[in-house]
Order: structure tokens, then sequence, then C-alpha cells
């Protein structure tokens, strides 16, 4: 089994990104969010992020395992074994005895909160027309989702498969901070539930990504990295360009509550 890359790979790193984890940690957004209405604005931008975060998980698993008939293997055994557990989990998990998605409960919870669904909406019914393209300012979806979508999708179109790996791992949601769940909390007691399907979206991907998928992810990119240096640099780089798009998502959500 591939274990974490040494010192002188991962550790360097996830030390070379510890002051983006820790603006991001700290980020004004999660106190300037006191109201349900100023909840449910930052889910409808959030909502992108969490779509955007699934259509780099399917880049990788396109990449690191074989889905075309007939079947070949590919050349990352590990790595297609740690990306097909981590999809089984964010595609395929069960919530009040059903299989779901975290996306579509995410769609769900804004529903049960009364966000507005339109503009995801809109892009689902985009893509389901087969186009290809998706245009998310058609959609109506707010500018700054619009930016950190075309952030992600530049490096799937153009990024080696251990920088969409990097920027998978060390973008998740697990720096959400506890403050911001306890709000959650809080707003969903006194409204009577209507944010129960959200809190358990952020309580679900806190443990999932602290148990599970995060280890899962630092060893898939520990595997793609390899020995090799300059990986590990583009890795890095694809780190930092994800913790820092989400920042300045986090920065134009702000910017319009």
């Amino acid at each position: 089994m591939t274990t974490i890359a040494p010192t002188s790979s991962m550790d360097l790193l996830t030390e070379r990104i510890a002051p983006l984890r820790a603006r991001l940690a700290a980020h004004p957004l999660y106190a300037g969010i006191r109201s349900a209405a100023q909840l449910r604005a930052f889910m409808e931008s959030h909502v992108f992020a969490v779509w955007d975060f699934m259509s780099l998980l399917k880049a990788l698993q396109n990449r690191l395992t074989c889905v075309d008939v007939p079947w070949r293997p590919t050349r990352w055994p590990e790595s297609r074994r740690f990306i097909n557990e981590i999809v089984l989990g964010e595609e395929s998990d069960v919530f009040e005895g059903r299989a779901i998605s975290h996306f579509e409960l995410y769609l769900e919870a804004m529903r049960e909160s009364g966000a507005n669904v339109g503009p995801i909406s809109a892009l689902l019914a985009q893509l389901s027309a087969g186009i290809g393209k998706f245009d998310l300012e058609a959609c109506g979806a707010p500018e700054p989702a619009r930016w950190f979508a075309a952030s992600t999708f530049r490096l799937i179109e153009s990024g080696g498969i251990h920088a969409i790996a990097a920027a998978f791992t060390f973008g998740r949601e697990d720096v959400i901070p506890e403050m911001f769940r306890g709000l959650v909390r809080d707003l969903n007691a006194r409204l009577g539930g209507q944010f129960a399907k959200f809190q358990w979206y952020l309580e679900r991907h806190i443990e999932v990504d602290g148990e599970d998928h995060g280890p899962l992810a630092l060893r898939m990119v520990a595997d793609l990295c390899g020995d090799d240096e300059a990986f590990w640099e583009e890795a890095a780089l694809a780190a930092e360009a994800a913790l820092e798009a989400r920042i300045a998502l986090w920065d134009g959500i702000l910017e319009t509550l």
C-alpha cells in the first residue's frame, strides 16, 4: 500500500500552504453571516463550488480509472482504488436510508431553506441538453461563483493529473470552522429545521474529510507525484491556486451580503 510521502515532499507541501489554510479558516465571511437571508445568499453561490468539486472528482476518476468499453487497466492501481472509494462516498452517500450525492443533497437543502435554486437549476438544464459547454453567466450564477468555477475548469482542461489531485485534496470543505457550523445549528433550531439538511451536509463533510476522504486524497497525491520534484512543485502550485480561489470566492460572497 502506498504511504504518504516523507518530510521532503508532502510535509513541505502542507507547510507551504498552511498560511493560506489559516487565512481561509479565519475568513471574515463566517462572522459576517448572521441571518437566515445571508445564509441563503451564501448557499446560492457556494452550491457552484459543490458542483465544481464534483467535477474535479469526476475528472480524477476519468483519468485514473478506465470508463471505456472494452475495459483495460490503468497505470495507477493505488490511486484508482482511492478515487473509487471517494466517489462512492461523494456521489452515492446514504442519507435517511436513501442513496444520494452530496450535490443533490445540497440542492434539497437549498429548497428546504428557501434559497434560490434557479441559477444552479439552469446550469443543470444546460448540461442535460447535451450542448457540451456551459455558460454560468447565462444561468444567472453569482459573479464570485463564476470566477471560482472558471479557475477550476482551467485546471481540469490543462492541468496534470497530480495537479488536479492536489487541488481536489487541499481545496476541500474541511477548513470550515466550528463557529460557522454553530451558527447553522442555531438558525436551524430557531427556524424549526429549515436548515436541517444543510447542517447535515456540513457535519458530514467535516466527518468524511477528516476520517476517510482526506487521508485517501493525501495518499493519492503522494502516489501520483512519487519522487518527481517537478510534480510536487506543480501540485503545490495547484493547491495554492485552489485555496486562493476559495478565499476570493469567500471575499466575493462577503461583498454581496
